[in-house]
């Protein structure tokens, strides 16, 4: 008897999706040497002899660890579904707990007084999402604007009539420790003078590791890797990443969803004072009003580069760090070298779009690689005005050509009500 061809059809097995391949590890090794390798060449071509100095290295450790830090804060929060918005006021919030405890009871006091603030704008923040389901967007926005308001009148409470204070500073904040080697900081400035192809620009990285380094910096990169570990290596973690793909399966399974969820806020808050407290304690030395300048927001565009991971969120972080050091030491002859590095970048970009059968964003990206560099043609200098916009033109040119790879958690920002399984 001849089987039916439905009952053929269906004895076969669904096509399964392949998984996606990842790059070994030490793919990270050889992508940090390309990058060294590409700036080298960079300043040979350009005569922008800044672009790897361990001067500029230091300053972008500092430029970029206040983003990477509200990046983490939104990673921790939109992993467990709760899309942070107000990172941006609980940085705020975090300068003036940096600048208050700082000034009063020491630098260490300042960092614990900026992760409380932020603490407590993650509880605010926790409170109206998670417990009374209020829009995401709505309450990240209205800690925004209080965190701002709020600041300002503490600053006038707290401030006015110290010496150095005022309305809108604080008096100046014990630095925090630095770690210096004295003999390895001299000898790697020795080779980088040599300039040597790469190995000098190496020397600078490794200099500016062992030179005037901020415990602050030290302790950021640390809570990243504690952060990945926890998250991607533990129950724990686990457990709260499913609040963000899938709360009620959790719920079925026995997570409690409302508590982690309000745990990653509390956590997000935390980590985005601190990033407050950098600016206020390492970047500068006291708090002042407008010191945040939309790092909270850059963190966020970080964090979604880098595909709600902790290492494409350094990458991201590392890239705006870089360019708003570049555009802050050498002004325009850094970021005039920059339009060639892009114009390159967006002609291979092109290429491999071409390769891969999308025609039209080809041509667009063609387009944008030429204009990129009929300009670093035309021009000698970028002029000051345009160099402050760099690194958010960047920023949003890289999210622009990533944006097909990426996926943020399934119920990320989806209002959550307890008993949702049932």
């Amino acid at each position: 008897m001849s089987v039916p061809a439905t009952a053929t059809h269906a004895a076969r097995p669904a096509a399964v999706a392949k998984p996606r391949r990842r790059l070994p590890r030490w793919w990270l090794v050889v992508a940090f040497f390309v990058i060294l390798a590409a700036l080298s060449v960079l300043e040979i071509i350009t005569g922008a002899n800044d672009l790897t100095s361990s001067g500029t290295v230091s300053a972008m450790f500092i430029a970029t660890v206040p983003i990477m830090l509200a990046g983490l804060g939104g990673l921790w929060s939109e992993r467990a579904g709760i899309v942070n918005i107000g990172l941006e006021g609980m940085m705020i919030l975090g300068t003036w707990g940096a600048g208050y405890f700082g000034y009063h009871y020491g630098a260490w006091a300042g960092v614990a007084g900026a992760i409380l603030l932020g603490v407590l704008g993650g509880l605010v923040h926790a409170v109206a999402t998670v417990i009374f389901g209020v829009d995401h967007i709505i309450s990240g926005v209205a800690i925004n604007i209080i965190a701002l308001g709020a600041v300002q009148y503490l600053a006038s409470l707290t401030f006015v009539g110290l010496p150095g204070g005022g309305q809108t500073q604080s008096p100046k904040i014990p630095d925090v420790q630095t770690i210096t080697v004295d003999s390895l900081s001299s000898n790697l400035l020795d080779v980088e003078k040599k300039d040597l192809f790469v190995v000098s620009e190496l020397a600078a990285v490794l200099r500016a590791l062992v030179t005037n380094l901020s415990l602050l910096v030290i302790l950021a990169m640390l809570l990243l890797l504690l952060s990945y570990w926890l998250l991607w290596r533990t129950p724990f973690g686990l457990r709260l990443r499913s609040c963000g793909e899938s709360p009620v399966a959790a719920e079925s399974l026995g997570v409690h969803v409302l508590r982690y969820k309000f745990t990653a806020v509390l956590v997000s808050g935390g980590l985005a004072g601190l990033a407050g407290g950098f600016l206020a304690m390492v970047a500068s030395s006291n708090y002042r009003d407008g010191q945040t300048g939309g790092r909270g927001y850059i963190g966020l565009a970080a964090m979604i580069f880098g595909n709600w991971r902790p290492g494409g969120l350094l990458a991201g972080s590392g890239l705006f760090g870089y360019t708003e050091t570049l555009g802050l030491r050498q002004g325009g002859e850094s970021v005039h070298a920059l339009l060639l590095a892009l114009a390159a970048l967006a002609l291979a970009m092109a290429v491999w779009q071409a390769r891969q059968g999308q025609q039209r964003a080809a041509v667009i990206t063609g387009f944008v690689a030429l204009a990129l560099g009929a300009l670093y043609f035309a021009i000698d200098e970028v002029p000051g005005d345009f160099t402050r916009m760099t690194p958010y033109v960047i920023t949003l040119l890289v999210l622009a050509f990533a944006s097909q790879r990426l996926r943020m958690p399934t119920a990320d920002g989806q209002i959550y009500r307890k008993g949702s399984a049932g």
